[in-house]
C-alpha cells in the first residue's frame, strides 16, 4: 500500500481513521488516497480550518466539472467517515447527513445475444500486431474469452499471474478479489486450450510472478486500455453503444455468463436450488441475493422459459423496484 504524508491540522485524525479501518480488515487504499486529496484541499482552503466545520465540508462536497454523481458521493462519504471518527473522539466535527445527494441511477445489465457474441469474438480474433503493444493481438482473444467464459471481473483477469493459471487442471486461482475473497475458477476445456496456445506464444521464458496478460512494460494492461479495445471491437462488430453510462460495458460479459449459465441449466431441467449456490461461489458473490437477481434477468430475457422459472423458482426471484439494478 502506498504511504501518504498528511500535513493538514487533521493529519493525526486521518491517520487514526485509516489505522482503525485497516484493523477492522478493510484495505482502505483508495480511501487513503482520497483523504490525501482532502488533506491537500484543507491546506489550500481559505476559510476556517481550525475544526472540521460545516463550511469546510460543504466546500469539499461541491461537485467538480465532469464528475459523476457516484464519484462525488464517494468523496463525501469518506470525509463523513472522518467526521464521525473525530466526533466519537470528542472533537467538534461536522458530520454530513446521509442521503443528502441522490445516487446515480443503477445501470441495467446488457446481456449479449449468441449472435452478438459470435460477431464480437470474430473482431477480437482479427486483432493485429502493433509495435507499441506487441502482445495486444495475443492477449485480447484470450482475455475476452476468459471474461465471458469464466464470468470474471476485468480486474480479476488483469491481475492474474502465470502461477495463478494452472494449465494442467484448467483452474484459475483468484486472489484478493472483491470483498477480499479468494476462489478457484475452473475453465472450460476449450478455453484451457486457448490459454495453452497463448502461453506458448507469450510465456515460454516467463517466471511465475509475471502477469498472465502483460503489457509492453510487463505491467498488467490497464482497465482503460481494455475498454478502448472493447469499444473498437464493438464498433467493428456493429454492436451499438449507447454512450457513457449506457453500455454495453466490459463488465456485461460477466452478467451474460451468469444469465447464459442459468438459461442452459433451466433448459436442461436442472435443479436451480442446487445450482445457484455453485454459481454464487464461482462468481465470488458475497451474498446469495446478488446471485438470485440473475434469475430475474434470465426470466425477463427469455420468455420461452419464464413460465417454468416462475412456477418452480418464483419464491427465489427477487422483486425489483423499478427497472434499474446491477447485480455483481
Amino acid at each position: 500500500m502506498k504511504k501518504y504524508a498528511y500535513s493538514s491540522m487533521f493529519a493525526q485524525n486521518i491517520e487514526g481513521l485509516i489505522k482503525e479501518k485497516k484493523a477492522l480488515g478493510y484495505k482502505y487504499e483508495a480511501e487513503a488516497a482520497a483523504l490525501k486529496r482532502f488533506d491537500d484541499f484543507c491546506i489550500k482552503f481559505q476559510g476556517d480550518t481550525n475544526k472540521l466545520s460545516k463550511e469546510l465540508v460543504y466546500a469539499w462536497n461541491e461537485r467538480q466539472p465532469h464528475e459523476t454523481q457516484g464519484n462525488m458521493n464517494g468523496r463525501i462519504s469518506i470525509v463523513r467517515q472522518l467526521g464521525k471518527y473525530m466526533a466519537n473522539l470528542g472533537y467538534d466535527a461536522y458530520v454530513f447527513p446521509t442521503r443528502m445527494h441522490p445516487k446515480d441511477a443503477k445501470y441495467i445489465p446488457y446481456i449479449y445475444s449468441d449472435e452478438e457474441l459470435i460477431k464480437f469474438f470474430k473482431q477480437v480474433d482479427a486483432c493485429f500486431y502493433i509495435s507499441f503493444a506487441p502482445t495486444r493481438h495475443l492477449v485480447m482473444p484470450v482475455l475476452f474469452r476468459m471474461l465471458y467464459g469464466c464470468g470474471l471481473r476485468v480486474s480479476e483477469a488483469l491481475m492474474l499471474k502465470v502461477k495463478d493459471v494452472n494449465l494442467e487442471t484448467g483452474v484459475l486461482s483468484i486472489y484478493n478479489a472483491k470483498f477480499d475473497n479468494d476462489r478457484l475458477v475452473p475453465m472450460h476445456e476449450e478455453l484451457t486450450k486457448h490459454c495453452k496456445a497463448y502461453f506458448k506464444e507469450v510465456h515460454v521464458f516467463s517466471d511465475n510472478e509475471r502477469y498472465f496478460f502483460p503489457s509492453a512494460n510487463d505491467n498488467p494492461f490497464t482497465i482503460t486500455n481494455i475498454y478502448r479495445n472493447f469499444r473498437r471491437f464493438l464498433w467493428k462488430a456493429r454492436i451499438s453503444h449507447g454512450g457513457r453510462g449506457k453500455g454495453p460495458r466490459v463488465h456485461d460479459f460477466r452478467h451474460t455468463f451468469a444469465v447464459h449459465c442459468l438459461r442452459r441449466r433451466v433448459l436442461e431441467g436442472k435443479d436451480l436450488m442446487v445450482y445457484l449456490p455453485v454459481l454464487k461461489t464461482y462468481l465470488g458473490h458475497n451474498s446469495f441475493s446478488d446471485t438470485s437477481r440473475y434469475l430475474r434477468l434470465t426470466a425477463d430475457l427469455f420468455p420461452n422459459i419464464t413460465a417454468k422459472m416462475t412456477t418452480e423458482y418464483g419464491r427465489l426471484i427477487p422483486e425489483i423496484k423499478g427497472d434499474k439494478y446491477d447485480p455483481y
